[in-house]
């Protein structure tokens, strides 16, 4: 059955199929969860200071642990639901970093250690880490030079 539409009938046919919008959930879950995984590192970093280590040290030591359970939750399948779930909440925080590297190498693991988890994590965040680190060298040369 072929029937011609007016425009104004198209227009009510195609939204009566369009999928209605989920971004004030999505947003609304990506605020929630990202600000629990910050919340989770205020949490740490108090702990650290009231053990008695200064400011930097366990502003260090926090971000170590956080990078630690990102990955590791990735390695257990934890992180990917919890990204599928969240969204961008999960990736700004700097557990998205330990993911983002470590979810390449577990889907070449079966290559073995060396070629398959070895060589592809890196496959993402590698770039970031070589133009980061470039950066950082080529800052400290520029320091050194520009000081004397």
């Amino acid at each position: 059955m072929n029937k011609n539409y007016t425009k104004k009938e198209y227009q009510v046919y195609v939204e009566s199929k369009t999928p209605k919008s989920k971004h004030v959930r999505n947003i609304a879950r990506a605020f929630l969860i990202g600000g629990l995984i910050c919340v989770l590192g205020q949490f740490i970093s108090n702990f650290l200071k009231n053990k008695g280590l200064d400011t930097e040290n366990a502003s260090n030591l926090t971000s170590l642990i956080l990078v630690f359970l990102g990955a590791l939750f990735t390695g257990l399948n934890v992180y990917d639901e919890l990204g599928r779930y969240a969204g961008a909440g999960s990736i700004v925080p700097i557990t998205g970093f330990a993911n983002s590297i470590v979810s390449p190498a577990m889907e070449f693991k079966s290559e073995g250690y060396v070629l398959g988890v070895g060589a592809k994590m890196f496959l993402i965040a590698g770039p970031v880490l070589v133009y980061g680190i470039s950066a950082s060298v080529a800052a400290g040369i520029l320091y050194y030079l520009l000081k004397f």
